[in-house]
């Protein structure tokens, strides 16, 4: 079982090979996180490597981020613009030349809703990625509602793009992506190869410098470095997993 609340690629304690190794690289991907920085922690290097090959990489957050922070004083207008322009700078960071799109629901207050599978469905359509990455809904004993809820809504528009008579009324070509990758899952059986991308993902990750003491639990630099080294011997151990230098690994529904 992997460590219930540590974000995006948690170590998993039984270190079983994956079934499937690097997808080809798409033309498209969106990647759908909860808050601001949960995309580079859950497939940045994927995207890193991803964008070198051309890829056009988009990122869809759900929430604003404003809970984002231990201080009870915080200026939470401030906070939430500050973490607009930190996402955008990591995904500047992977390489991205796709959108990052900002739906903007209150952090902590996302909700499973008809109204927002349909605006995900939506870009979906819209963008046409051949794959869609986000988190994996059915991670057990898992604390924060917004990553539940996140997931769910993207398996769901991922369903609700494919099928033509689904949400009419975008009036846009309904989309079938070829694959579905979800981090943090219980039972990964997918690995991507970033052996030449951690410093790139770690890199995305220190964009996001709102989160370094509330998420990264790095109050200074000898802080921020170790928390550093853990991400890279993380991916490294992920990479025995496939026998590569490093990887990032996901459960993968391909039966789209």
């Amino acid at each position: 079982m992997t460590q219930n609340n540590e974000p995006g690629q948690p170590v998993p304690t039984a270190l079983t090979k994956m079934a499937s190794v690097d997808l080809e690289v798409p033309l498209v991907a969106l990647a759908i996180g909860a808050h601001p920085d949960d995309i580079e922690f859950g497939c940045g290097g994927t995207l890193a490597k991803w964008a070198k090959a051309g890829c056009s990489i988009n990122h869809l957050v759900l929430t604003d981020g404003s809970k984002g922070t231990w201080n009870v004083n915080a200026d939470i207008p401030k906070l939430i613009a500050q973490r607009e322009v930190e996402q955008r700078e990591a995904a500047r960071r992977l390489g991205s030349q796709g959108e990052v799109i900002f739906l903007q629901q209150v952090d902590g207050d996302l909700a499973d809703t008809r109204e927002l599978r349909s605006e995900i469905a939506r870009h979906i359509r819209r963008l046409k990625p051949q794959v869609v990455l986000g988190h994996d809904p059915w991670k057990r004993y898992r604390l924060h509602p917004d990553h539940r809820h996140a997931g769910f809504l993207t398996c769901d528009a991922v369903v609700a793009s494919r099928d033509p008579h689904f949400f009419k009324e975008h009036a846009i070509a309904h989309h079938r992506p070829q694959h579905l990758l979800l981090w943090e899952a219980d039972e990964p059986d997918h690995g991507e190869d970033i052996g030449g991308f951690v410093e790139q993902k770690i890199t995305a990750l220190l964009a996001h410098e709102s989160q370094f003491e509330s998420t990264m639990k790095a109050i200074d630099q000898t802080a921020l470095d170790n928390f550093s080294e853990r991400m890279r011997q993380r991916m490294i151990v992920l990479g025995q997993r496939i026998d590569r230098p490093a990887a990032e690994i996901f459960k993968k529904i391909s039966d789209i």
